[in-house]
C-alpha cells in the first residue's frame, strides 16, 4: 500500500470527460461537493470504480490539538502535486492539473489552448498559452456581440470543427494575479451549443500601442502556430496534424501585434464582416456546409 493511501479518505466520487475516467477522494466529506465546480465542461458521473487517473485531496487547516497550521495536500495518482497553507491554490493547482490530464488524454479530440467564439455560423481561434491574454479578448469579442466557445481551449474533432468548452471566463486581477472567474452572462454575453466550422486563426501577441495589422500565413504556417499550442502533439501527433489540416487549409490565418483588447475584437469582426461573402445568419449552429468556411478571405 502507498503512503498516499494510508492518509485516511473519507469520500470520493468519480467521473468521466471526454471519454477518460477520473476519480477523486478527499479526507473530508463536506469538502467533495466544493471540487464539482473546478471539473471539466461536461464531465458525467461514473459508477465505475476503476478510473485512470486518481485525485487526493487532503484538506488541511487549524490543527487544534496542536495548535498549528496543516497543510494541504494535493496528489494526482501517487504523485504530490500541490502542498499548501492557502486552500484555494490548492484547488487551483487540481482544477488546471486535471484539465490538462483529460486535454492530453481526451478521446476523438484534439485540444489547442486557445479562446474561441463564435461569429455568423464561423469560429475565430486565438492560440496562446496562459499569460498570452487570450481571455481578455475573448471577453472584449463577446462584449462585441460574438457567441462565447472557450477562453482556455479549442476543442476539436476529426473534421476540424471546434466543439463549445464553455467554462467559466477567469479573468487575472491585476492587484494580485490571481484569477476570478466570471459567466459569460457578465459580459452580455451567451454560451455556444454546438460544433462550429473555423473561419478564421488570429496568432496575436499582446504590444502596447500596437494597431492590429496582420500578415496572412500559409496553411503549413497556420498548422505550425496550432500544433505549437496542441496539448497533444507529442503523444499522438498523427492524429493532431490531421485534425489540424482540416483547420488549417479551411480557415484564414492571420498572424499581428495586437494593442489594447476592445480595439482589437472590433478589428477583428469588421474583418470579419467584411471579407463574408453574402449574408448570412446569427444562428452559430448554422447547417450550411462547412466548406463556406473557406470562402473566408478568399
Amino acid at each position: 500500500m502507498r503512503k498516499v493511501d494510508r492518509l485516511g479518505w473519507a469520500a470520493g466520487f468519480s467521473f468521466l470527460s471526454y471519454g477518460r475516467r477520473v476519480g477523486v477522494r478527499v479526507n473530508r466529506a463536506v469538502e467533495l461537493e466544493r471540487l464539482k465546480a473546478h471539473l471539466p465542461p461536461g464531465w458525467k458521473p461514473s459508477a465505475s470504480p476503476i478510473v485512470e487517473r486518481l485525485y487526493s485531496l487532503v484538506f488541511g487547516g487549524e490543527d487544534g490539538k496542536r495548535g498549528a497550521r496543516r497543510f494541504n495536500l494535493l496528489y494526482a495518482d501517487f504523485e504530490r502535486v500541490e502542498r499548501t497553507h492557502d486552500t484555494e491554490s490548492m484547488l487551483e493547482a487540481f482544477e488546471s492539473n486535471l484539465r490538462l490530464f483529460v486535454a492530453e488524454w481526451a478521446r476523438r479530440r484534439v485540444f489547442v489552448h486557445a479562446g474561441v467564439v463564435g461569429w455568423r455560423g464561423q469560429a475565430v481561434l486565438v492560440p496562446g498559452r496562459s499569460h498570452t491574454g487570450k481571455t481578455t479578448l475573448v471577453a472584449e469579442l463577446v462584449r462585441a456581440g460574438a457567441t462565447y466557445y472557450s477562453d482556455e481551449f479549442a476543442v476539436l474533432d476529426e473534421r476540424g470543427r471546434v466543439h463549445p468548452y464553455a467554462k467559466p471566463l477567469a479573468v487575472r486581477e491585476s492587484a494580485n494575479g490571481r484569477q476570478t472567474n466570471y459567466g459569460v452572462e457578465s459580459f452580455g454575453g451567451r454560451a455556444g451549443a454546438g460544433p462550429l466550422p473555423v473561419g478564421l486563426v488570429a496568432v496575436s501577441s499582446y504590444r502596447e500601442g500596437a494597431l492590429w495589422r496582420p500578415r496572412t500565413l500559409s496553411a503549413g504556417q497556420g498548422m505550425l502556430a496550432l500544433l505549437d499550442n496542441t496539448v497533444s502533439a507529442r503523444r499522438e501527433p498523427e492524429r493532431a496534424l490531421s485534425a489540424l489540416e482540416q483547420v488549417a487549409s479551411r480557415a484564414a490565418v492571420l498572424k499581428g501585434a495586437r494593442g489594447e483588447a476592445a480595439d482589437t475584437a472590433l478589428a477583428i469582426l469588421a474583418l470579419l464582416n467584411r471579407n463574408m461573402r453574402g449574408t448570412r445568419g446569427d444562428d452559430e449552429e448554422s447547417d450550411r456546409p462547412e466548406a463556406e468556411a473557406a470562402a473566408l478571405f478568399r
